[in-house]
């Protein structure tokens, strides 16, 4: 006996044949655009070369604030006079202690900072926490402004957008005589920036197959860490913060290439039902790749069928709350949301907490950033031959361990503290690219903007604290490496909830993704029942 269902497909009285056949569509389904146009070529590797140029102004402008506003910039009372250097806020006169309302910098490595230029000490030196905390509150807005927007628009317009709110911005505060504006630029320079993140990488994972997403995630990361090098050398050549500022924010300007160059996702394009423009998009990469002509019309049409098939009347209104809303995607969402917290924190907060380790900054800063790319090659192979989840875990330990090791380093052995350090900022940037990829393919794709966004703003609310616990120095040397070594540990034990993400499809609907861990762990409860059968 045998039915025909609603979705096009037939029933039968046997459930092995029926998994069969539903295993097999989901097979032809989620391979359907990859089969019209490769899983990986020529168009593949251009797009994906052009966007990750975008994470070079994303690590200026991230880390810029490393030498804009360096945390040991030495300084002088000069108002009101004083005889004695004791101390540099308060001023003993005549018995009456006055607050110092000026002060004279040393301007040996740096001619101005913002530090310098508006005071920033003192009573006042809170106020470059605050900068460095805006800019990764910014970066928190425009994930989830520029997910949205992706989500609802495409990716192409909201990527284009962001690249031109970056270059304006950045420019404005490299001109703006108000600390206040500045602070404001700031944060819109960072909503940029964070728009071009969660865009770009979008992209990149939606136009490439299952096997080569690891390969894309660590070329989507390399340029991160030549940024975090290259801002060693040009912070050297311009040392005053404003002539940084610019000389970071004007390559943006060969960024607006990008809407010739970056075409829209025909992933997304089939999500909203624009079939015509996604074989428009598909043709022409199947014809730079050399793939053997197919009816890429056909198989567009037989993936919008199923697409349609499967969908449910809350997939049309997917919201960040559908990242929360069921058992097994509430686990996996929080799991993965707070260690992207720790990756924010770490890699930030170490970046900046390497400026105390001793040493010149301007070659610590290069030798941190030189080590994230063998780093990144690392995260590539281990996400591959281990799997996505044994490589955060160990990343995460590692760091931990690394992070640890300083409390126990002493002061006066630099070279050892800077090799703990860098140790610890290549377990966080592992950690990071692999997070990065984890995440990407956990969340479903009507959500997966919002959760790769929801994410990365997790990410921004590490680094938004990471500056006040590079400040608990002041109070005990030991307290930042031990908040920096303690929380990847917790976050490697919270690995351990995720399911293995490597080689596995990408979850289309809100469904999928709820299914996706409980079908591995019922096909592996299949298989152990079947071998005690056997037994």
């Amino acid at each position: 006996m045998k039915n025909i269902s609603t979705n096009g497909y037939a029933e039968v009285n046997g459930n092995n044949v029926v998994k069969e056949k539903e295993e097999k569509v989901e097979y032809e389904e989620v391979d359907a655009i990859s089969e019209a146009m490769g899983a990986m070529g020529r168009w593949q590797v251009l797009v994906c070369i052009a966007i990750s140029l975008v994470k070079f102004p994303v690590a200026w402008h991230q880390l810029a604030i490393v030498f804009m506003a360096p945390q040991k910039q030495e300084f002088n009372c000069t108002s009101p006079a004083r005889s004695d250097n004791k101390d540099q806020c308060l001023v003993s006169i005549n018995g009456t202690q006055l607050e110092c309302e000026d002060w004279d910098f040393d301007k040996s490595i740096f001619p101005e900072t913002i530090i310098s230029q508006w005071g920033l000490v003192c009573n006042r030196s809170h106020y470059a926490n605050v900068l460095q905390s805006i800019l990764m509150f910014g970066i928190l807005l425009g994930n989830i402004t520029f997910g949205s927007l992706a989500d609802r628009y495409g990716r192409k317009i909201p990527l284009m957008i962001s690249v031109i709110l970056q270059l304006a911005s950045g420019i404005g505060c490299a001109i703006v005589p108000w600390f206040p504006a500045l602070l404001l630029l700031k944060l819109l320079s960072a909503m940029a920036t964070g728009g071009t993140m969660v865009t770009s990488y979008v992209i990149c994972m939606e136009i490439v197959g299952i096997k080569w997403r690891a390969a894309i995630t660590v070329l989507y990361q390399i340029p991160f860490s030549l940024g975090h090098m290259s801002l060693a050398g040009i912070a050297y050549l311009f040392r005053h913060w404003q002539h940084l500022q610019l000389a970071i924010s004007l390559p943006s300007i060969i960024l607006l290439s990008y809407w010739w160059i970056v075409p829209e996702s025909p992933r997304w394009l089939l999500a909203v039902d624009k079939q015509q423009a996604a074989c428009k998009i598909l043709k022409k990469a199947a014809k730079m790749n050399k793939v053997e002509e197919k009816d890429i019309p056909e198989l567009v049409r037989k993936h919008y069928l199923h697409q349609h098939s499967r969908k449910s009347a809350s997939d049309h209104s997917a919201s960040i709350l559908d990242l929360l809303r069921t058992p097994n995607m509430r686990i996996k969402s929080l799991s993965i949301f707070f260690n992207w917290i720790v990756c924010g924190m770490g890699l930030f907060g170490m970046t900046q907490y390497i400026g105390q380790v001793g040493g010149d900054i301007f070659l610590n800063f290069a030798v941190s950033g030189v080590t994230q790319i063998p780093g990144n090659f690392v995260a590539w192979w281990a996400m591959n031959r281990l799997g996505r989840k044994i490589t955060l875990i160990v990343s995460h330990i590692t760091a931990g361990l690394a992070a640890l090791l300083l409390i126990v380093t002493p002061l006066n052995i630099a070279w050892l503290r800077l090799i703990f350090a860098c140790f610890g900022i290549v377990g966080m940037s592992v950690s990071f690219t692999t997070v990065y990829l984890f995440s990407g393919e956990l969340f479903p794709t009507v959500v997966r903007n919002i959760g790769v966004g929801t994410s990365s703003m997790c990410a921004r609310i590490g680094s938004m604290v990471a500056p006040f616990v590079v400040s608990l120095s002041l109070i005990r040397d030991w307290l930042p490496p031990l908040l920096f070594g303690i929380l990847p540990l917790i976050g490697a034990s919270l690995v351990v909830l995720l399911p293995e993400t490597n080689d596995c499809k990408l979850p289309e609907t809100l469904q999928d993704g709820e299914d996706f861990g409980k079908k591995i762990k019922k096909n592996q409860q299949t298989k152990d029942v079947e071998a005690e059968d056997v037994l």
